[in-house]
């Protein structure tokens, strides 16, 4: 099994799909991850069909991607889906972490990770399972399941069995759900929050224009934010109800934004991308005794009428402006 994370200076949806034709040509099973821009791949029948060992067929991924595409990619794999996920987040762009099949090699790399590593386990379960002093993955292995259930609950016996090294989740293959992203790179690294807010709004303003132009709906959004080391922060939001209205993007764009808790952070560019996209005709809209929304969906659209009539950027909200302009 195979992680591999995309990293590319400039991010659109068709790049990510001409990235995943390229891992489709190693192997057919791809299971497309286009929140954080990765894929998981089932490797098993192409080790034989290439003639190489899984770090030989890591190596010539991450060379294709280059080569073809000029992105630098970073891999994780192993035995399992988790591990090979665990490998990946530890791994820096250009480079790979084999975790070979062993029991002995999966236990030496899975026992000293701490315990927050492991999928299923967030900071709030990290913060419980220290308070019993559960610190790394071994700790994990180690704690009986009857006691690990006292503390976790019915989560216990997942976590327990992945703490093991045991996953049986498959790698399932889709194509890339639809979806629309917007995207800014900083001059430099930007350490100003106001700027931050004012990035993630344009970039809100841009994407509800394309959708509304384009007659598609977002049923929820992405916001990724990369800093100055080259990692990287997403966290997807669902929408209360499907839109392309702009104020609905800002304000759930801003909300992922003050979930992330910035401060005095590096960023060196920030994305958005409208997920699960659908035509516009499916559209349904809560009906209020207010008649603002109303006429926030009249202004935006006479708004729409004069970009499109004199070109990006000559209206928006003000706090938009002296920002960016998207492409």
């Amino acid at each position: 099994m195979v992680r591999i994370h995309f990293h590319p200076q400039q991010r659109s949806d068709e790049l990510f799909a001409q990235l995943l034709d390229v891992l489709g040509g190693i192997s057919p099973t791809i299971e497309p991850l286009p929140a954080d821009w990765s894929a998981y791949m089932d490797v098993t029948g192409s080790l034989r069909f290439w003639d190489r060992d899984v770090e030989g067929l890591v190596a010539v991924i991450r060379l294709r991607l280059l080569a073809l595409h000029g992105v630098q990619s970073s891999a994780g794999a192993g035995p399992t889906r988790a591990i090979a996920a665990m490998a990946a987040s530890v791994t820096a762009p250009g480079a790979a972490t084999i975790v070979g099949c062993t029991p002995y090699e999966v236990a030496a790399f899975l026992r000293p990770r701490p315990a927050a590593a492991l999928p299923g386990v967030g900071p709030k379960t990290a913060r419980t399972l220290g308070e019993y002093g559960i610190a790394t993955v071994g700790d994990l292995a180690d704690t009986p399941p009857a006691a690990l259930q006292r503390i976790l609950g019915t989560a216990a016996r997942q976590i327990h069995t992945l703490a093991h090294g045991v996953d049986e989740r498959p790698v399932v293959p889709a194509a890339a759900p639809r979806s629309m992203s917007a995207a800014h790179r900083f001059d430099r690294d930007e350490l100003d929050t106001d700027r931050h807010q004012r990035t993630v709004l344009a970039l809100a303003e841009d994407l509800g224009g394309r959708l509304r132009e384009a007659s598609e709906i977002a049923q929820a959004l992405t916001l990724t934010v990369t800093y100055a080391d080259h990692t990287h922060t997403t966290r997807t939001r669902t929408l209360a109800e499907a839109t392309a209205h702009t104020p609905a993007l800002a304000g759930t764009a801003r909300r992922l934004l003050a979930d992330l808790g910035l401060q005095r952070a590096r960023v060196r560019s920030i994305s958005l991308r409208a997920e699960r996209l659908r035509p516009a005709v499916h559209a349904t809209h809560q009906l209020t005794l207010d008649d603002r929304d109303e006429k926030l969906h009249r202004l935006e659209a006479a708004l729409d009428r004069a970009r499109a009539r004199y070109g990006p950027g000559v209206a928006g909200a003000a706090s938009a402006f002296n920002s960016i302009t998207t492409p």
